[in-house]
Protein backbone atom coordinates (compact mmCIF):
# COMPACT_ATOMS: atom_id res chain seq x y z
CA UNK A 1 0.00 0.00 0.00
CA UNK A 2 1.32 3.44 -0.97
CA UNK A 3 0.85 5.46 2.21
CA UNK A 4 1.41 8.76 0.39
CA UNK A 5 -1.88 8.29 -1.48
CA UNK A 6 -3.93 8.34 1.72
CA UNK A 7 -6.06 11.39 2.46
CA UNK A 8 -5.84 13.02 5.89
CA UNK A 9 -9.01 11.29 7.09
CA UNK A 10 -7.84 7.89 5.79
CA UNK A 11 -4.39 8.27 7.35
CA UNK A 12 -5.83 9.33 10.72
CA UNK A 13 -8.17 6.32 10.70
CA UNK A 14 -5.35 3.87 9.95
CA UNK A 15 -3.09 5.41 12.59
CA UNK A 16 -5.91 5.25 15.13
CA UNK A 17 -6.58 1.59 14.32
CA UNK A 18 -2.81 0.84 14.47
CA UNK A 19 -2.79 -0.35 10.86
CA UNK A 20 0.13 1.97 10.21
CA UNK A 21 2.45 4.00 12.43
CA UNK A 22 3.28 7.68 12.26
CA UNK A 23 6.92 6.76 11.63
CA UNK A 24 5.97 4.67 8.58
CA UNK A 25 3.79 7.44 7.19
CA UNK A 26 6.47 10.11 7.59
CA UNK A 27 9.18 7.94 6.03
CA UNK A 28 6.93 7.23 3.04
CA UNK A 29 6.61 10.96 2.36
CA UNK A 30 10.32 11.61 2.84
CA UNK A 31 11.04 8.83 0.32
CA UNK A 32 8.54 10.35 -2.14
CA UNK A 33 10.20 13.77 -1.80
CA UNK A 34 13.63 12.20 -2.33
CA UNK A 35 12.42 10.49 -5.52
CA UNK A 36 10.49 13.37 -7.08
CA UNK A 37 11.78 16.71 -5.88
CA UNK A 38 14.63 16.94 -8.38
CA UNK A 39 12.04 16.62 -11.15
CA UNK A 40 9.17 18.66 -9.68
CA UNK A 41 11.17 21.24 -7.68
CA UNK A 42 8.40 21.67 -5.10
CA UNK A 43 10.61 21.92 -1.99
CA UNK A 44 13.24 24.50 -1.13
CA UNK A 45 13.98 23.01 2.30
CA UNK A 46 13.29 19.48 3.58
CA UNK A 47 13.19 19.02 7.38
CA UNK A 48 14.28 15.37 7.38
CA UNK A 49 15.92 15.31 10.82
CA UNK A 50 13.02 17.08 12.53
CA UNK A 51 10.51 14.72 10.88
CA UNK A 52 12.38 11.61 12.01
CA UNK A 53 12.68 13.06 15.52
CA UNK A 54 9.01 14.06 15.85
CA UNK A 55 7.54 10.80 14.50
CA UNK A 56 8.41 8.59 17.51
CA UNK A 57 7.50 11.36 19.99
CA UNK A 58 3.99 11.78 18.55
CA UNK A 59 3.50 8.01 18.25
CA UNK A 60 4.34 7.60 21.94
CA UNK A 61 1.89 10.36 22.93
CA UNK A 62 -0.81 8.78 20.80
CA UNK A 63 -0.19 5.34 22.30
CA UNK A 64 -0.57 6.90 25.75
CA UNK A 65 -4.08 8.08 24.85
CA UNK A 66 -3.43 11.78 24.22
CA UNK A 67 -5.92 13.56 21.95
CA UNK A 68 -3.94 14.75 18.91
CA UNK A 69 -6.28 15.92 16.10
CA UNK A 70 -3.69 15.71 13.29
CA UNK A 71 -1.58 12.96 14.83
CA UNK A 72 1.52 12.62 12.66
CA UNK A 73 0.01 13.96 9.42
CA UNK A 74 2.93 15.14 7.21
CA UNK A 75 2.40 18.62 5.79
CA UNK A 76 4.38 21.45 4.22
CA UNK A 77 4.26 25.25 4.14
CA UNK A 78 4.92 27.78 1.42
CA UNK A 79 8.23 29.49 2.06
CA UNK A 80 6.61 32.82 2.95
CA UNK A 81 5.15 31.39 6.17
CA UNK A 82 7.51 31.90 9.09
CA UNK A 83 8.92 28.77 10.78
CA UNK A 84 11.12 29.09 13.85
CA UNK A 85 14.57 27.60 13.26
CA UNK A 86 13.79 26.63 9.65
CA UNK A 87 15.07 28.53 6.62
CA UNK A 88 12.35 30.88 5.29
CA UNK A 89 13.32 32.50 1.99
CA UNK A 90 10.17 33.65 0.14
CA UNK A 91 11.99 31.99 -2.81
CA UNK A 92 14.23 35.06 -3.01
CA UNK A 93 17.96 35.69 -2.94
CA UNK A 94 17.12 38.54 -0.57
CA UNK A 95 16.22 36.04 2.18
CA UNK A 96 18.41 33.14 1.08
CA UNK A 97 19.93 32.83 4.59
CA UNK A 98 17.03 33.99 6.82
CA UNK A 99 16.28 31.65 9.74
CA UNK A 100 13.44 33.11 11.87
CA UNK A 101 13.48 33.20 15.66
CA UNK A 102 9.71 32.91 16.03
CA UNK A 103 6.82 30.90 14.60
CA UNK A 104 3.82 31.90 12.54
CA UNK A 105 0.52 31.29 14.32
CA UNK A 106 -0.61 28.73 11.73
CA UNK A 107 2.57 26.66 12.13
CA UNK A 108 2.23 26.87 15.89
CA UNK A 109 -1.38 25.64 15.70
CA UNK A 110 -0.50 22.81 13.34
CA UNK A 111 2.38 21.72 15.55
CA UNK A 112 0.12 21.64 18.60
CA UNK A 113 -2.40 19.63 16.56
CA UNK A 114 0.27 17.02 15.90
CA UNK A 115 1.04 17.75 12.24
CA UNK A 116 4.64 17.17 11.14
CA UNK A 117 6.42 19.75 8.98
CA UNK A 118 8.07 18.04 6.01
CA UNK A 119 9.61 21.26 4.74
CA UNK A 120 9.20 24.61 3.01
CA UNK A 121 7.78 24.88 -0.48
CA UNK A 122 8.90 26.71 -3.59
CA UNK A 123 6.87 29.68 -4.82
CA UNK A 124 7.06 32.79 -6.97
CA UNK A 125 9.48 35.22 -5.32
CA UNK A 126 7.66 37.12 -2.56
CA UNK A 127 4.36 35.71 -3.99
CA UNK A 128 4.70 37.86 -7.12
CA UNK A 129 3.77 35.78 -10.14
CA UNK A 130 1.20 33.39 -11.60
CA UNK A 131 3.32 30.52 -12.89
CA UNK A 132 5.96 29.71 -10.24
CA UNK A 133 8.74 30.50 -12.69
CA UNK A 134 9.89 33.58 -10.72
CA UNK A 135 11.74 31.71 -7.98
CA UNK A 136 15.41 32.23 -7.13
CA UNK A 137 15.59 28.45 -6.57
CA UNK A 138 14.25 27.56 -10.01
CA UNK A 139 10.78 26.86 -11.41
CA UNK A 140 8.30 24.28 -10.17
CA UNK A 141 6.95 21.73 -12.67
CA UNK A 142 3.35 20.57 -12.94
CA UNK A 143 3.14 16.88 -11.88
CA UNK A 144 0.53 16.24 -14.61
CA UNK A 145 2.91 17.49 -17.33
CA UNK A 146 6.44 18.69 -16.45
CA UNK A 147 6.45 20.93 -19.52
CA UNK A 148 3.66 23.01 -18.01
CA UNK A 149 3.52 25.37 -15.04
CA UNK A 150 1.83 24.41 -11.76
CA UNK A 151 0.40 27.91 -11.35
CA UNK A 152 1.44 30.58 -8.90
CA UNK A 153 2.37 31.93 -6.62
CA UNK A 154 1.96 28.78 -4.50
CA UNK A 155 2.84 26.33 -7.26
CA UNK A 156 5.13 24.37 -4.96
CA UNK A 157 2.31 23.75 -2.50
CA UNK A 158 -0.16 22.57 -5.16
CA UNK A 159 2.47 20.45 -6.93
CA UNK A 160 3.56 18.83 -3.64
CA UNK A 161 0.01 17.78 -2.76
CA UNK A 162 -0.76 16.63 -6.32
CA UNK A 163 2.46 14.56 -6.51
CA UNK A 164 1.86 12.99 -3.05
CA UNK A 165 4.88 14.81 -1.62
CA UNK A 166 2.76 16.23 1.23
CA UNK A 167 -0.55 15.15 2.72
CA UNK A 168 -1.60 18.80 2.72
CA UNK A 169 0.00 22.22 2.42
CA UNK A 170 -0.63 25.84 3.32
CA UNK A 171 -0.06 28.74 0.98
CA UNK A 172 -1.12 32.36 0.74
CA UNK A 173 -3.72 33.77 -1.64
CA UNK A 174 -3.62 37.43 -2.72
CA UNK A 175 -5.36 37.16 -6.09
CA UNK A 176 -5.92 33.43 -6.52
CA UNK A 177 -2.46 32.19 -5.53
CA UNK A 178 -3.94 29.13 -3.78
CA UNK A 179 -6.90 28.49 -6.09
CA UNK A 180 -5.21 28.95 -9.48
CA UNK A 181 -2.39 26.42 -8.84
CA UNK A 182 -4.92 24.08 -7.21
CA UNK A 183 -6.92 24.18 -10.44
CA UNK A 184 -3.80 23.63 -12.58
CA UNK A 185 -2.71 20.66 -10.42
CA UNK A 186 -6.10 19.03 -9.79
CA UNK A 187 -6.37 19.53 -6.02
CA UNK A 188 -8.63 21.44 -3.60
CA UNK A 189 -7.59 24.98 -2.65
CA UNK A 190 -9.44 27.26 -0.22
CA UNK A 191 -9.07 31.01 0.14
CA UNK A 192 -10.77 31.74 3.51
CA UNK A 193 -12.49 34.98 4.42
CA UNK A 194 -10.00 37.72 5.22
CA UNK A 195 -9.49 37.61 8.99
CA UNK A 196 -10.58 34.01 9.62
CA UNK A 197 -7.02 32.68 9.78
CA UNK A 198 -4.20 34.52 11.54
CA UNK A 199 -1.75 36.27 9.23
CA UNK A 200 0.84 36.60 12.01
CA UNK A 201 4.08 35.25 10.57
CA UNK A 202 3.01 35.55 6.94
CA UNK A 203 5.51 37.52 4.86
CA UNK A 204 2.84 39.18 2.78
CA UNK A 205 3.42 41.20 -0.35
CA UNK A 206 -0.11 42.68 -0.40
CA UNK A 207 -1.31 42.86 3.18
CA UNK A 208 -4.94 43.88 2.65
CA UNK A 209 -5.52 41.12 0.08
CA UNK A 210 -3.45 38.14 1.17
CA UNK A 211 -4.84 35.30 3.28
CA UNK A 212 -3.36 31.93 4.28
CA UNK A 213 -5.33 28.95 2.97
CA UNK A 214 -5.08 25.13 2.80
CA UNK A 215 -4.40 22.96 -0.25
CA UNK A 216 -5.65 19.40 0.12
CA UNK A 217 -6.72 16.38 -1.93
CA UNK A 218 -10.36 16.37 -0.84
CA UNK A 219 -12.96 18.77 0.54
CA UNK A 220 -13.14 16.70 3.73
CA UNK A 221 -9.41 17.17 4.27
CA UNK A 222 -9.88 20.90 3.67
CA UNK A 223 -12.47 21.06 6.48
CA UNK A 224 -10.17 19.13 8.84
CA UNK A 225 -7.24 21.50 8.22
CA UNK A 226 -9.45 24.58 8.47
CA UNK A 227 -10.60 23.44 11.92
CA UNK A 228 -6.96 23.30 13.01
CA UNK A 229 -5.87 26.74 11.78
CA UNK A 230 -8.95 28.99 11.96
CA UNK A 231 -9.64 31.30 14.89
CA UNK A 232 -8.91 34.66 16.47
CA UNK A 233 -5.31 35.65 17.16
CA UNK A 234 -4.57 38.72 19.31
CA UNK A 235 -1.11 38.95 17.67
CA UNK A 236 -2.78 39.77 14.33
CA UNK A 237 -4.58 43.11 14.10
CA UNK A 238 -6.52 41.90 11.04
CA UNK A 239 -7.79 38.75 12.80
CA UNK A 240 -11.58 38.61 13.24
CA UNK A 241 -12.69 38.01 16.82
CA UNK A 242 -15.47 35.56 15.99
CA UNK A 243 -16.20 31.97 16.93
CA UNK A 244 -15.89 29.58 14.01
CA UNK A 245 -17.94 26.38 13.72
CA UNK A 246 -16.75 22.79 13.33
CA UNK A 247 -16.32 22.73 9.56
CA UNK A 248 -16.49 18.94 9.37
CA UNK A 249 -20.16 19.24 10.45
CA UNK A 250 -20.87 20.68 6.98
CA UNK A 251 -19.68 17.55 5.19
CA UNK A 252 -23.14 16.60 3.99
CA UNK A 253 -24.24 15.88 0.44
CA UNK A 254 -27.69 17.38 0.87
CA UNK A 255 -27.87 20.79 -0.82
CA UNK A 256 -31.54 20.81 -1.74
CA UNK A 257 -32.79 24.40 -2.04
CA UNK A 258 -29.28 25.90 -2.14
CA UNK A 259 -29.31 28.99 -4.38
CA UNK A 260 -26.35 29.19 -6.73
CA UNK A 261 -25.59 32.27 -8.83
CA UNK A 262 -23.75 32.20 -12.16
CA UNK A 263 -22.30 35.63 -13.08
CA UNK A 264 -22.85 36.26 -16.78
CA UNK A 265 -19.63 38.30 -16.93
CA UNK A 266 -17.61 35.16 -16.05
CA UNK A 267 -18.64 33.08 -19.08
CA UNK A 268 -18.00 35.57 -21.86
CA UNK A 269 -15.13 35.56 -24.39
CA UNK A 270 -11.72 34.14 -23.52
CA UNK A 271 -12.95 31.02 -21.74
CA UNK A 272 -11.48 27.72 -22.94
CA UNK A 273 -14.09 25.53 -24.63
CA UNK A 274 -13.62 22.51 -22.33
CA UNK A 275 -13.75 24.66 -19.20
CA UNK A 276 -17.05 26.19 -20.31
CA UNK A 277 -18.35 22.69 -21.03
CA UNK A 278 -17.27 21.48 -17.58
CA UNK A 279 -19.01 24.48 -15.99
CA UNK A 280 -22.26 23.58 -17.77
CA UNK A 281 -21.90 19.97 -16.58
CA UNK A 282 -21.37 21.19 -13.02
CA UNK A 283 -24.53 23.28 -13.16
CA UNK A 284 -26.47 20.19 -14.26
CA UNK A 285 -25.02 18.20 -11.36
CA UNK A 286 -25.99 20.86 -8.83
CA UNK A 287 -29.51 21.08 -10.24
CA UNK A 288 -29.86 17.31 -10.11
CA UNK A 289 -29.09 17.49 -6.37
CA UNK A 290 -31.89 20.01 -5.79
CA UNK A 291 -29.92 23.26 -5.96
CA UNK A 292 -31.41 26.26 -7.75
CA UNK A 293 -29.16 27.92 -10.34
CA UNK A 294 -29.84 31.43 -11.62
CA UNK A 295 -27.91 33.96 -13.67
CA UNK A 296 -26.62 37.03 -11.82
CA UNK A 297 -24.52 40.06 -12.71
CA UNK A 298 -21.29 41.35 -11.17
CA UNK A 299 -20.85 44.38 -13.48
CA UNK A 300 -17.63 45.69 -11.92
CA UNK A 301 -15.78 42.44 -12.75
CA UNK A 302 -14.03 44.01 -15.75
CA UNK A 303 -12.26 46.47 -13.46
CA UNK A 304 -11.07 43.86 -10.93
CA UNK A 305 -7.71 43.05 -12.56
CA UNK A 306 -6.49 46.68 -13.00
CA UNK A 307 -7.72 47.63 -9.52
CA UNK A 308 -5.94 44.63 -8.01
CA UNK A 309 -2.61 45.31 -9.70
CA UNK A 310 -2.59 48.94 -8.62
CA UNK A 311 -3.43 48.12 -5.00
CA UNK A 312 -1.14 45.07 -4.81
CA UNK A 313 1.82 46.87 -6.40
CA UNK A 314 1.41 49.80 -4.03
CA UNK A 315 1.30 47.55 -0.97
CA UNK A 316 4.24 45.46 -2.24
CA UNK A 317 6.33 48.59 -2.77
CA UNK A 318 5.69 49.55 0.84
CA UNK A 319 6.13 46.06 2.34
CA UNK A 320 9.34 45.27 0.47
CA UNK A 321 11.00 48.53 1.51
CA UNK A 322 12.17 46.81 4.71
CA UNK A 323 14.69 44.68 2.79
CA UNK A 324 17.67 47.02 2.75
CA UNK A 325 20.67 44.81 3.58
CA UNK A 326 21.05 46.29 7.05
CA UNK A 327 19.01 44.19 9.47
CA UNK A 328 18.76 40.71 7.90
CA UNK A 329 18.91 38.90 4.61
CA UNK A 330 21.21 39.48 1.67
CA UNK A 331 23.79 42.28 1.82
CA UNK A 332 25.83 43.46 -1.15
CA UNK A 333 29.60 43.63 -0.74
CA UNK A 334 32.19 46.30 -1.55
CA UNK A 335 29.94 49.31 -1.04
CA UNK A 336 31.51 52.68 -0.30
CA UNK A 337 28.40 54.42 1.05
CA UNK A 338 25.07 53.63 2.67
CA UNK A 339 23.20 54.74 -0.44
CA UNK A 340 25.29 52.41 -2.59
CA UNK A 341 24.64 49.56 -0.13
CA UNK A 342 20.88 50.06 -0.44
CA UNK A 343 21.01 50.22 -4.24
CA UNK A 344 23.29 47.23 -4.78
CA UNK A 345 21.55 45.06 -2.18
CA UNK A 346 18.09 45.60 -3.62
CA UNK A 347 19.30 45.39 -7.23
CA UNK A 348 21.10 42.08 -6.61
CA UNK A 349 18.72 40.61 -4.03
CA UNK A 350 15.41 41.03 -5.86
CA UNK A 351 14.43 39.32 -9.09
CA UNK A 352 13.11 41.13 -12.18
CA UNK A 353 9.40 40.61 -11.44
CA UNK A 354 9.75 41.90 -7.87
CA UNK A 355 11.68 44.97 -9.00
CA UNK A 356 9.08 45.74 -11.66
CA UNK A 357 6.30 45.48 -9.06
CA UNK A 358 8.15 47.75 -6.62
CA UNK A 359 8.68 50.41 -9.30
CA UNK A 360 5.05 50.26 -10.42
CA UNK A 361 3.84 50.51 -6.83
CA UNK A 362 6.09 53.47 -6.08
CA UNK A 363 4.71 55.19 -9.17
CA UNK A 364 1.06 54.54 -8.25
CA UNK A 365 1.43 56.04 -4.77
CA UNK A 366 3.65 58.95 -5.78
CA UNK A 367 2.31 62.43 -5.11
CA UNK A 368 1.33 63.12 -8.71
CA UNK A 369 -0.36 59.74 -9.31
CA UNK A 370 -2.00 58.86 -5.99
CA UNK A 371 -5.44 60.31 -6.82
CA UNK A 372 -5.44 59.16 -10.45
CA UNK A 373 -4.50 55.53 -9.75
CA UNK A 374 -4.37 54.30 -6.16
CA UNK A 375 -7.32 56.26 -4.80
CA UNK A 376 -9.43 55.35 -7.83
CA UNK A 377 -8.52 51.65 -7.43
CA UNK A 378 -9.71 51.76 -3.82
CA UNK A 379 -13.05 53.18 -4.99
CA UNK A 380 -13.37 50.37 -7.55
CA UNK A 381 -12.61 47.86 -4.81
CA UNK A 382 -15.52 49.21 -2.78
CA UNK A 383 -17.84 48.99 -5.79
CA UNK A 384 -16.82 45.37 -6.40
CA UNK A 385 -17.59 44.57 -2.76
CA UNK A 386 -21.01 46.19 -3.14
CA UNK A 387 -21.70 44.12 -6.27
CA UNK A 388 -21.08 40.91 -4.34
CA UNK A 389 -23.03 42.09 -1.31
CA UNK A 390 -26.02 42.82 -3.53
CA UNK A 391 -25.73 39.42 -5.24
CA UNK A 392 -25.57 37.56 -1.93
CA UNK A 393 -28.89 39.08 -0.85
CA UNK A 394 -30.60 36.57 -3.16
CA UNK A 395 -28.18 33.64 -3.44
CA UNK A 396 -26.04 31.44 -1.18
CA UNK A 397 -23.05 30.59 -3.39
CA UNK A 398 -21.55 31.91 -6.63
CA UNK A 399 -20.16 29.44 -9.17
CA UNK A 400 -17.46 30.29 -11.75
CA UNK A 401 -14.53 28.65 -13.51
CA UNK A 402 -11.35 28.92 -11.43
CA UNK A 403 -9.22 29.92 -14.42
CA UNK A 404 -10.00 30.76 -18.07
CA UNK A 405 -7.53 28.16 -19.39
CA UNK A 406 -5.86 25.00 -18.10
CA UNK A 407 -2.13 24.92 -17.23
CA UNK A 408 -0.02 26.59 -19.91
CA UNK A 409 3.47 25.65 -20.98
CA UNK A 410 6.55 27.10 -19.31
CA UNK A 411 8.33 30.08 -20.81
CA UNK A 412 5.43 32.53 -21.00
CA UNK A 413 6.32 34.52 -17.89
CA UNK A 414 7.48 37.44 -20.03
CA UNK A 415 3.88 38.02 -21.14
CA UNK A 416 2.54 40.06 -18.18
CA UNK A 417 -0.93 40.49 -19.72
CA UNK A 418 -1.36 36.72 -20.03
CA UNK A 419 -0.17 36.29 -16.45
CA UNK A 420 -2.69 38.87 -15.25
CA UNK A 421 -5.61 37.27 -17.07
CA UNK A 422 -5.03 33.87 -15.48
CA UNK A 423 -6.41 35.38 -12.25
CA UNK A 424 -9.44 37.11 -13.77
CA UNK A 425 -11.98 34.83 -12.03
CA UNK A 426 -10.22 34.60 -8.66
CA UNK A 427 -9.09 38.15 -7.87
CA UNK A 428 -12.52 39.62 -7.02
CA UNK A 429 -12.88 37.42 -3.93
CA UNK A 430 -9.67 38.94 -2.54
CA UNK A 431 -10.75 42.51 -3.29
CA UNK A 432 -14.10 41.89 -1.58
CA UNK A 433 -12.68 39.83 1.33
CA UNK A 434 -14.83 36.78 0.51
CA UNK A 435 -14.19 33.06 0.89
CA UNK A 436 -13.70 30.93 -2.23
CA UNK A 437 -12.72 27.37 -3.03
CA UNK A 438 -11.40 25.61 -6.14
CA UNK A 439 -12.31 21.95 -6.58
CA UNK A 440 -11.24 19.54 -9.33
CA UNK A 441 -13.74 18.77 -12.08
CA UNK A 442 -12.24 16.37 -14.59
CA UNK A 443 -9.70 17.12 -17.31
CA UNK A 444 -9.52 18.79 -20.71
CA UNK A 445 -8.63 17.13 -24.04
CA UNK A 446 -4.92 17.21 -23.09
CA UNK A 447 -5.55 15.38 -19.83
CA UNK A 448 -4.94 18.52 -17.75
CA UNK A 449 -7.04 19.23 -14.64
CA UNK A 450 -10.00 21.60 -14.78
CA UNK A 451 -11.00 23.53 -11.67
CA UNK A 452 -14.41 24.76 -10.54
CA UNK A 453 -14.66 27.78 -8.21
CA UNK A 454 -17.32 28.42 -5.58
CA UNK A 455 -17.45 31.83 -3.86
CA UNK A 456 -19.23 32.34 -0.54
CA UNK A 457 -20.33 35.10 1.80
CA UNK A 458 -17.87 36.44 4.40
CA UNK A 459 -17.26 33.83 7.14
CA UNK A 460 -19.66 31.38 5.47
CA UNK A 461 -17.02 28.75 4.74
CA UNK A 462 -19.47 26.15 6.08
CA UNK A 463 -21.91 26.62 3.18
CA UNK A 464 -18.99 26.64 0.75
CA UNK A 465 -17.70 23.34 2.15
CA UNK A 466 -21.19 21.79 2.07
CA UNK A 467 -21.68 22.69 -1.61
CA UNK A 468 -18.16 21.61 -2.59
CA UNK A 469 -18.43 18.32 -0.67
CA UNK A 470 -21.81 17.48 -2.23
CA UNK A 471 -20.41 18.15 -5.70
CA UNK A 472 -17.31 16.07 -4.99
CA UNK A 473 -19.38 13.12 -3.78
CA UNK A 474 -21.69 13.22 -6.78
CA UNK A 475 -19.09 13.45 -9.55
Amino acid sequence: MDLTRLTISEALEKIKNKEISIIELVRSYLKQIENLNKTIGAYITVCREDCERMGPILQEKLDCGENIPLAGIPMALSDNIITRGVLTTCASKMLHNFIPQYDSTVNEKLRHSGAILLGKLNMDEFSIGSSNENSYFGPVKNPWDPERVPGGSCGGAAAAVAANMACFALGSDACGSVRQPSSFCGVVGLKPTYGLISRYGLIAFASSLEQIGPITRTVEDCAIVLNAIAGYDPKDSTSANIKHPDYTAFLKDNIKGLKIGLPKEYIEKGLQKEIKQKLCEALTVFESMGAVVEEISIPMTKYAIPAYYIIASAEASSNLARYDGIRYGYRAEDCESLEELYKKTRSEGFGFEVKRTIMLGAYFISRNCYDSYYKKALKVRRLISEDFKKAFNDIDVIITPTVPKTAFKTGRKDDPIQMCMSNIYTVSANLAGLCAISIPHGTDCNGLPVGLQLIGKPFDEGTLIRAAYAFEKNT
